[in-house]
């Protein structure tokens, strides 16, 4: 039962919960967390932990997502970041990085933001994307590329022929149909029947765009908008338990509908540690996305200064540039400690998948899917 409350005379508002407001409830069953199966499967496509990377630049080098997938996770390269752009990828990863100021900490990393947009300024050499997606197909790696949904039907193609396995659709949000005034409208569900890859969508934060987006024919639904500043910037917000939860709504309705065709829900904000990782997939994700979380990796591009995909946008960008190796005790970590471990973090910014292997552990369950039908209880 959704809980209005009226904010002013004939005007309401939902209620609703972001993942640090909710707790996960032992059952009378615990298990050893050495019989826990982490493994995630989309389409074709099987992963032994279910984590993928935010499609950014700060974190996907070609090495980052080669480590991705020996990790069992699943990096995503932005294609229409720096990879297509800049011959020198890791100069012009530098360049961002050496941007940052101590007077710009407060500034959300304005002077870093520019740099960032002067970069992409510059264009985009097919050749040259194609060649890197090249490199990472060829190291055995799961080849995922995200795309905009304002350049999909220009870019997708290309990425694809370039060998992209997994096309990601993303935005800060999306719905089924893009409409833009004197062009031609992006139609999700015509565009998703003409590719002969899986998509994954997103974002999305409420039951009714979730649906829609389903009904494209979308392997999987991204909630959320990861690490942007929408909230500030557009004064747009969706606490992640209750999007998660709605969306997860929405997949029955999907399931039934169909006959019995699964999405996949990619929960995409509020993570910064195994707790919340824990907490979204027994709202009902089925795996996360990961930003700042995974920026300290010594594999990571940027070295521990992260950014979203939207901080580069040439007009408006909802993102900022930060060092974020002051979330690890141990400022040196490589991608395999963050995500797999072992660890000596207390605090679970460490050993992420082994934190959320445990936690299903200390509450009877063995894999993703049963986890998502434990209890949970308001913690605030």
């Amino acid at each position: 039962m959704r809980d209005y409350v009226e904010i002013g005379v004939g005007r309401e508002a939902r209620r609703t919960y972001s993942l640090e407001d909710i707790s996960i409830v032992p059952s009378r069953r615990t298990r050893s967390s050495k019989d826990v199966d982490t493994t995630w499967n989309i389409d074709a496509y099987t992963f032994d932990i279910p984590v993928m990377s935010h499609p950014t630049d700060a974190l996907a080098s070609p090495e980052f997502v080669i480590e991705m997938h020996r990790q069992g996770g699943l990096g995503v390269i932005n294609a229409e970041g720096l990879w297509g752009r800049h011959a020198d990828l890791d100069a012009a990863v530098a360049r961002v990085v050496s941007a940052i100021t101590d007077t710009d900490e407060f500034r959300g990393g304005a002077a870093a933001i520019a740099a960032l947009q002067e970069l992409h300024a510059a264009p985009v050499d097919d050749d040259l994307l194609a060649d890197r997606i090249g490199e990472v197909r060829a190291s055995g790696a799961t080849v995922a590329v995200r795309v905009s949904p304002q350049r999909a039907r220009e870019v997708a193609p290309k990425v694809i022929k370039a060998g992209a396995e997994l096309l990601v659709i993303q935005g800060t949000m999306i719905s089924a149909e893009h409409v833009a005034e004197g062009g031609e409208p992006l139609n999700l569900k015509e565009f998703i029947g003409s590719l002969e890859v899986p998509v994954v969508a997103g974002g999305v934060a409420d039951y009714t765009s979730a649906m829609h987006l389903m009904r494209t024919g979308a392997a999987g639904i991204i909630v959320g908008g990861g690490s942007n500043t929408n909230h500030l910037a557009l004064g747009i917000e969706a606490p992640m338990a209750t999007a998660i939860a709605d969306v997860a709504a929405a997949r029955r309705e999907y399931l039934d509908e169909t006959g019995g065709r699964y999405v996949h829900i990619i929960a995409d904000g509020e993570i910064e540690n195994s707790g919340d990782m824990a907490k979204a997939i027994a709202c009902g994700a089925d795996a996360v996305m990961l930003g700042t979380p995974l920026a300290p990796a010594a594999e990571a591009a940027g070295r521990g200064t992260f950014w979203p995909a939207v901080a580069a946008h040439p007009r408006f960008p909802r993102g900022i540039v930060e060092d974020v190796r002051s979330l690890l005790l141990d400022e040196a970590a490589t991608l395999e400690t963050i995500l797999n471990g072992p660890s000596t973090d207390p605090f679970g910014y460490q050993n992420l998948v082994g934190g959320l292997r445990r936690a299903m552990a200390k509450c009877g369950y063995t894999d993703l899917k049963s986890f998502q039908k434990v209890g949970l209880a308001l913690s605030r």
